[in-house]
């Protein structure tokens, strides 16, 4: 499948932008969930892919991984923390206002004498020129942003506990086999330690120790695997938020492999990737802080009012003459500062145009990604037909070998046998490697994608 590359109009967009872009670009609201990123079409996005695998035990792994990783928890409470900045940047929009309330008292021979006063100070900066809403819409973009890198981190471990899932399948395949294999080679010591003790000519000393040292190997086989699946399980249990006790338990061969890809898949299945929708937020967030940073060369008007009154008098805090007469203006403008707020309006253009070839280099390695995945999905499932034949007839060729030589049939040889054992297990441990890998690299797929085939970035 081959990807028609839209960097080019970005790049050639990149390259003509000379400012950054001009206050008042409409956002939506933000969401009041700041958990919305695992829910809904998000949560269909970052997890809904796995049911192509039809596993259930798989799906269950994933949802205990959700609740419980302290990675993606964390995750999700610095989002709160990026949500907590956007609704302080839109207060900065708001009028503030201070009170404060005052008491004094004095006891002299039996008398006392008090009064109290109760004052306000409010201040506004009015917004001529939209410099803080630029800022409240980057605040926003931030928040976005947040949202995506936590979608990013869903995605990620939804893909990492079913890595961390096949694995373990995997290494107990291979220690299943290796122990398939440990009763068969220890069978063939016996014969062939009996054959030779019978004085049969063709059965030397060291046709005895070959089939010994097939033995040890695999019985050092056995604990190589083992320790693999033991490390697969607390892997896992890490992922899922337990103690790695390497308790889990698991199939002892893979699953079928999951429906093939279908055709026609669309391009814009990988504007999703969590990572190019942060790149975008930033680019948006970058262009407005630079915006803003451009009116912040222009004069800044500011109102404040204060009022106050002791007790004897606090009645004319609600006259409006009074409030009328403590209200000022100030208008402000930058005359000189040694080219500080210049030099923070080139700063904040250069990160903007930064983000922007930020963007393309994501996007280049997201195409780039999933054209390497889609070229091994094909070559891997090639592979494996080979690879299927050859197990088969390895498979034939050892069974034949252990029959002549347990028969006695002339010129069987006690070679032939140990040359045929050895390549059925080759064959037999490739294919459990191979199986491994392309689900491997279907996991890695959905990863690149940012998702399964087929669900598209809510708008």
């Amino acid at each position: 499948m081959k990807w028609i590359l839209p960097i080019t109009c970005l790049s050639l967009f990149a390259c003509t932008v000379s400012e950054p872009p001009v206050a008042g670009i409409e956002r939506v609201d933000i969401p009041s969930e700041w958990s919305s990123a695992g829910k809904g079409q998000s949560k269909k996005i970052s997890t809904g892919w796995v049911s192509d695998f039809r596993d259930p035990q798989l799906t269950k792994l994933v949802n205990e991984a959700m609740n419980a990783n302290p990675d993606v928890l964390a995750t999700a409470q610095r989002l709160r923390v990026v949500k907590a900045s956007s609704v302080k940047a839109g207060a900065n929009r708001q009028p503030n206002v201070d009170g404060s309330l005052s008491a004094t008292g004095r006891h002299d021979e039996g008398n006392y004498d008090g009064s109290a006063a109760l004052s306000f100070r409010a201040t506004w900066e009015a917004d001529l020129w939209g410099r803080l809403r630029d800022l409240q819409s980057a605040a926003d973009a931030d928040y976005y942003a947040a949202q995506a890198d936590l979608r990013s981190a869903r995605l990620s471990l939804a893909a990492n506990t079913a890595r961390s899932w096949y694995q373990l399948i995997s290494a107990e395949e291979s220690l299943e086999l290796a122990r398939i294999t440990l009763d068969s080679y220890q069978k063939n010591l016996r014969i062939i330690s009996r054959n030779y003790r019978a004085g049969d000519p063709s059965t030397r000393v060291i046709h005895v120790q070959l089939a010994r040292t097939n033995v040890y190997s695999t019985e050092q086989r056995m604990r190589s695997q083992t320790r693999a699946r033991d490390d697969a399980r607390r892997s896992l249990e890490t992922l899922l938020g337990r103690y790695p006790a390497a308790k889990l338990s698991s199939p002892k061969s893979l699953p079928s492999f999951p429906r093939d890809i279908p055709v026609g898949m669309p391009l814009q299945l990988i504007e999703r990737r969590p990572d190019l929708v942060a790149a975008r937020e930033d680019i948006y967030a970058a262009g407005m802080r630079a915006d803003a940073a451009r009116k912040n060369l222009l004069p800044n008007l500011s109102l404040n009012a204060s009022v106050g009154q002791n007790s004897s008098d606090l009645a004319k805090l609600l006259d409006p003459s009074t409030l009328a007469s403590q209200v000022g203006a100030n208008l402000a403008a930058p005359l000189y500062d040694a080219g500080s707020r210049r030099a923070d309006v080139d700063a904040a253009a250069g990160r903007y145009q930064a983000q922007i070839h930020t963007y393309v280099s994501r996007s280049l390695n997201a195409f780039r990604e999933v054209e390497n995945y889609l070229a091994a999905e094909t070559s891997l499932r090639e592979q494996e037909e080979f690879l299927l034949k050859e197990v088969e007839q390895a498979a034939l060729a050892e069974k034949q070998a252990e029959r002549d030589y347990a028969q006695g049939i002339d010129g069987a040889d006690v070679l032939n046998l140990l040359e045929a054992q050895r390549r059925a297990l080759n064959a037999r441990s490739s294919i459990i490697s191979l199986r491994s890998q392309r689900i491997q690299n279907r996991i890695n797929l959905y990863l690149a994608l940012g998702g399964d085939f087929s669900t598209q970035a809510s708008s």
